[in-house]
């Protein structure tokens, strides 16, 4: 059974969904302003690697990931650019999805927009209003978390002690410092929507609300994003179904922070990095490799070095997958390593440890291939193939076929002659002759392989 830490328990625990064989997943997506980070790039990752997991494993996955297309940082940039706030959003989502698509994480069931519910949040605050858990200022409506009895729960800290720890700010209406806001009053020039509170647009801890429960209904089974999410925003969430009566995520997950040289990154620090940048310079598989490597609950650094490492353990990949070409098929996977991957997984996502696994079957399978037992690599290869498809990680082939001149040719059958014999010696002496030409030399099934 898979296990996974929910961070409102405090605790890995069985991951139970509400109905059997299918499982609905929320995931804060971005907010469309400016190019995705790194960190949006691992949390898409992660929760990519446990949706194809889970895919694999046989069970329907329903998977909603927002877009926030109305928010103070969406005006700001309009402005400041001189230009309609639609277009930053349009073009940013076209960037989004264009860093999504490069690192290989597939397109959510549901992506809704927060300007296609407007309508319903207004209804979720005019009900939050009258029943007295929010009530309406000059710029706005505001939440009382007061109201809510175990707030702060993702926190892992009492109200009292969010409240101690809270900013106040200077004329501020609010009734206490962790009010937070549901409705903002439009100011002059300001895309807004009409409300009984007057013209403005919503606040964005509640468009998540009525997004996840009118696609995926009340007691969804997994409510995930960053760490940095778990509080305020997805605390605030909670608050507001929890008030308006309703059952909310049945389990909550959230992945670790990335790092640059120790540091979280982030805009304040300067070591924000942009997800394209990364993608430009090095294979973008090697991001997902990088991810895999550690437990997603763990930060992980990012820099030449972890980047270089990722990406000579995916060539090392690559390799073998070239190498076995043509094995494996209609082969069941080998039921001791699968068993073993199995476990790691369902042992909160540890794809660190399934991936040891992954590369402990890579080098057995170059060793009974050393030796030409092909009876023995074909049902490693085919649990290769089967974990790599479980993470969602694809690897590459023989590389579109280039000339090799008839030398180079004529060495390689030498060669094959040469190991059939089991001249050793000479076969090696081949090899470095074929290696100083410039040829990589796989040995295959099917005979030496050579490329440029």
């Amino acid at each position: 059974m898979l296990r996974l830490h929910d961070t409102a328990a405090g605790e890995v625990r069985p991951f139970e969904p509400r109905e059997a064989g299918k499982v609905s997943m929320y995931v804060c997506g971005p907010t469309v302003y400016g190019p995705p980070h790194l960190g949006h790039g691992r949390f898409s990752l992660v929760f990519d690697v446990l949706r194809r997991y889970l895919e694999w494993s046989g069970i329907e996955v329903t998977y909603v990931s927002n877009i926030t297309d109305i928010d103070d940082k969406i005006i700001e940039r309009a402005e400041s650019e001189g230009r309609d706030w639609r277009e930053i959003t349009q073009r940013c989502e076209d960037v989004w999805y264009r860093a999504m698509d490069a690192i290989g994480v597939k397109r959510p069931t549901f992506d809704p927009h927060a300007t296609a519910y407007v309508d319903q949040m207004v209804e979720l605050i005019a009900r939050l209003v009258e029943s007295g858990a929010a009530y309406e200022t000059s710029d706005g409506v505001y939440f009382r978390p007061q109201r809510v009895a175990d707030y702060g729960l993702l926190a892992r800290q009492s109200i009292e002690s969010l409240q101690s720890g809270a900013r106040v700010e200077v004329h501020d209406e609010k009734e206490t410092p962790i009010d937070f806001a549901l409705w903002k009053k439009a100011k002059p020039g300001e895309p807004s929507w009409p409300s009984p509170w007057g013209d403005g647009r919503p606040g964005w801890h509640t468009e998540c609300v009525v997004m996840s429960l009118d696609l995926l209904g009340e007691g969804f089974d997994l409510h995930g994003g960053g760490q940095d999410l778990c509080f305020p925003h997805h605390e605030n969430e909670r608050a507001q179904a929890v008030a308006d009566g309703k059952v909310f995520a049945r389990h909550w997950m959230h992945n670790g922070f990335v790092e640059v040289a120790g540091e979280k990154m982030s805009k304040s620090l300067g070591n924000f990095t942009n997800l394209l940048d990364l993608i430009e310079r090095v294979d973008p598989r090697a991001y997902r490799v990088l991810c895999l490597q550690a437990h997603y609950r763990s930060p992980i650094d990012v820099n030449e070095t972890t980047t270089a490492a990722a990406a000579a353990l995916l060539a090392r990949l690559d390799a073998v997958t070239r190498r076995t070409e043509g094995l494996g098929a209609g082969t069941d996977p080998a039921s001791d390593v699968m068993d073993r991957f199995r476990a790691r997984m369902d042992d909160d996502l540890n794809t660190g440890a399934a991936m040891a696994i992954v590369a402990e079957t890579v080098t057995a399978i170059n060793r009974a291939l050393d030796i030409d037992d092909v009876a023995s690599a074909e049902p490693l290869v085919a649990a290769f193939r089967s974990m790599l498809a479980a993470v969602g990680l694809e690897v590459h082939g023989a590389a579109p076929a280039r000339s090799v001149d008839s030398a180079a040719a004529a060495l390689c059958r030498q060669r094959d002659d040469a190991r059939a014999a089991k001249e050793w010696a000479r076969a090696d002496s081949i090899r470095n002759e074929l290696v100083a030409l410039g040829y990589v030399v796989e040995d295959t099934p099917g005979g030496t392989k050579i490329r440029k």
